[in-house]
């Protein structure tokens, strides 16, 4: 899912015309679920140590995993 455009809710109103919920596709509402799952993974790993690219290719090289 990129953007709210992509999104295409129907929103489900009371008696005053007030949004009250909101009803998706359940596919967009899937991708959503996957994005917040994906998000939270980014926040609980912000901290860890970083290695390049080339370094982490050089460690499967050397450990036989490429």
């Amino acid at each position: 899912m990129s953007t709210a455009q992509d999104l295409h809710p129907q929103f489900v109103t009371d008696d005053r015309g007030e949004k009250t919920a909101v009803i998706l596709p359940i596919q967009e509402y899937l991708l959503l679920l996957e994005d917040l799952e994906d998000l939270a993974k980014i926040v609980e790993r912000r901290d860890e140590p970083t290695i390049t690219h080339a370094d982490l290719v050089a460690e499967l090289t050397r450990d036989g995993t490429i």
